[in-house]
């Protein structure tokens, strides 16, 4: 029997509603900054304190999302009775999705793209190599390829999981596919792709004017440790306490 979202404790009601409307959001972002065509592409978010998740649903249009249109899934990926109509199916990546946030407890978001140039390089089946400090900052080393695998079923979550498993990367670039990233929120899966296109981008005009100058492991190391524990704001002191 499927799980009724009106049959949930109101804070998880809530939470789904928070996590719908920031799911929503999220997407504009995509052709915002130009990783998605048509309806490819997807966002996702885990819904804190439940072991459910927000996803958007498969083939509608970006102009046309909305919080109550995004669709509710357990953590195998399948649809809930979650007040949409029941023709309003999930993502096709979603069994991807859910693997990845059965595997990966830490993961809060995750984003699907086939944005020009991180594609690029998945069809090339090439990590993206760790020239740019930018790089060193947010991915810590290259960005790795994962397996080829065909959509439909959690193969694809499988080949993120093993590959991003022991790297610093948020990205994955799976081959001949397309880039998936990962992150604490949906937020910062979002931040991920975006920059993942970025630097393919970057990489891929530097190598038209020659050899890319390769970072020392040591200083990618040392950047991406600075980047993620003193670069930005000092917490308030509230946080700092939490």
């Amino acid at each position: 029997m499927s799980v009724q979202l009106t049959g949930l404790p109101a804070d998880v009601r809530d939470a789904v509603a928070g996590t719908r409307a920031r799911v929503a959001t999220l997407h504009a972002e995509l052709p915002r900054w130009e990783l998605v065509v048509w309806t490819a592409g997807n966002v996702s978010e885990r819904v804190p304190g439940a072991d459910l998740f927000v996803i958007k649903p498969s083939g509608v249009s970006y102009d046309e999302l909305a919080p109550e249109l995004m669709v509710v899934c357990d953590l195998e990926g399948n649809k809930i009775d979650d007040g949409t109509p029941a023709h309003l199916q999930p993502s096709s990546d979603t069994a991807a999705h859910a693997y990845v946030y059965r595997h990966m407890a830490h993961v809060g978001g995750v984003v699907h793209t086939h944005s020009t140039y991180a594609t690029a390089w998945a069809a090339r089946g090439e990590p993206i190599p760790c020239v740019l400090t930018m790089m060193a900052d947010e991915f810590g080393g290259d960005v790795p390829v994962g397996p080829f695998a065909l959509i439909g079923d959690d193969s694809i979550g499988r080949g993120i999981v093993e590959t991003l498993q022991g790297s610093h990367s948020p990205a994955v670039l799976m081959r001949n596919h397309g880039p998936f990233t990962v992150g604490k929120d949906a937020r910062a899966a979002v931040k991920a792709a975006v920059l993942c296109e970025e630097v393919a981008r970057t990489v891929h005009v530097a190598r038209q004017l020659g050899e890319p100058v390769p970072i020392p492991p040591a200083d990618i190391e040392k950047l991406f440790d600075r980047y993620q524990n003193v670069y930005g704001q000092p917490a308030r002191q509230e946080e700092q306490r939490a």
